[in-house]
């Protein structure tokens, strides 16, 4: 698996005033740039982070900040949603992830893996919404699509008849699906099995896309297996392609294929609005004011997860978590809002930002 680390080492005060105050665009020799390869050496004292993509450039802000505060050390790999939980419940040792980040809720079942390795508490802390985007390259035609397009267009099997009898996704084209969509062959680069937001973009877009065909509708009421084989399965005939956890290649895939799309998070499209823009879906834009507002329908929360039996044994790993739930960092106004996370609402910051001050752990 291919995995984007960001480290942010014990270096000198000079390296300290080169990051300028956790400017993510200009990197320093101690900082590598984000979604590079590079080898990580952990010391067992340095905070660990692994997991989502989408919440990768938030945890790189916040560990920056953090350091420029602290001096603390701190590492972020982007694994995947899936990558991260598995790598962070496999162990309750030291050394092993302390913090894994997640573009949707940690599974039951990975929750269970955590608890059978032995691991005493997970704290679970949202930070903010996030919507999905389907995005073309800037100078591309604007695509207006529904819920159902977005299904029609992705998914493995669909109805080819009003019983609901299913075979495979016979579209190769958008204006095969609708007239007004442009008569481009399908050509999507999306997240891998790995990534939250391939889990989030199929319980959300092609879910609700599948429930707008009535038979899939009536199905997803008397046969919730047949529904989600129908409704859950991405296609595999090379119309979808994984395009793996780095989103900065994609944007360029983007920008060097003008009749492709890319399915990604609203905050990596607001950092390259200058490159790609995104569709309409249901007839709302990916803005800001409709992900806060729930206008724009594929929308999702933020996490990280906690091993709260390493607070206290690996330094700086709450006051980290601190520096992330603070008002400063995603509360309305905040220097993470000010890279694309939509903070949430004042009672559930309340909720999450005591969870970290008294490192209380959830349950399933």
């Amino acid at each position: 698996m291919k995995f984007s680390t960001f480290t942010l080492a014990a270096v000198s005060a000079v390296a300290l005033v080169a990051c300028g105050g956790g400017d993510t665009s200009t990197p320093t020799a101690n900082t590598p740039a984000a979604n590079t390869e590079v080898p990580v050496q952990q010391s067992g004292n340095e905070i660990r982070i692994v997991g989502s993509s989408t919440v990768y450039p938030f945890s790189i802000k916040v560990a920056q900040e953090f350091k420029n505060k602290t001096g603390y050390n701190v590492i972020v790999e982007s694994t995947g949603s899936g990558g991260g939980h598995k790598l962070f419940c496999d162990s309750p040792k030291l050394g092993t992830p302390n913090v894994t980040n997640s573009s949707r809720r940690q599974k039951a079942s990975e929750f269970g893996k955590c608890m059978d390795a032995g691991i005493e508490g997970v704290v679970e802390v949202k930070i903010g919404y996030d919507g999905i985007v389907v995005a073309n390259a800037i100078d591309s035609p604007v695509i207006d699509m529904s819920m159902k397009d977005i299904y029609l267009a992705f998914a493995k099997n669909v109805p080819i008849d009003d019983n609901c009898t299913m075979g495979p996704n016979p579209y190769t084209r958008w204006s095969e699906i609708e007239d007004f969509l442009p008569d481009y062959r399908i050509e999507a680069y999306g997240p891998p099995p790995t990534s939250g937001t391939r889990d989030a973009f199929v319980e959300i877009a092609m879910e609700k896309g599948a429930k707008e065909i009535p038979c899939l509708a009536e199905m997803s009421k008397t046969d919730k297996d047949a529904f989600k084989q129908a409704a859950h399965i991405v296609r595999e005939d090379g119309y979808w392609i994984d395009s793996g956890e780095n989103d900065n290649a994609l944007v360029q895939t983007l920008t060097n294929t003008p009749t492709a799309v890319g399915v990604f998070g609203y905050s990596f499209l607001e950092q390259n609005s200058d490159k790609v823009k995104g569709a309409k879906v249901g007839e709302a834009k990916p803005t800001f004011e409709n992900i806060a507002s729930g206008a724009y329908p594929v929308s999702r929360s933020l996490y990280f997860y906690i091993k709260k039996d390493h607070v206290g044994q690996v330094p700086g790993l709450q006051e980290y978590a601190l520096e992330f739930t603070s008002e400063a960092a995603s509360g309305p106004g905040g220097y993470l809002e000010e890279i694309g996370l939509v903070p949430l609402p004042d009672a559930e910051r309340t909720k999450y930002r005591k969870a970290v001050v008294d490192m209380i752990p959830y349950s399933q």
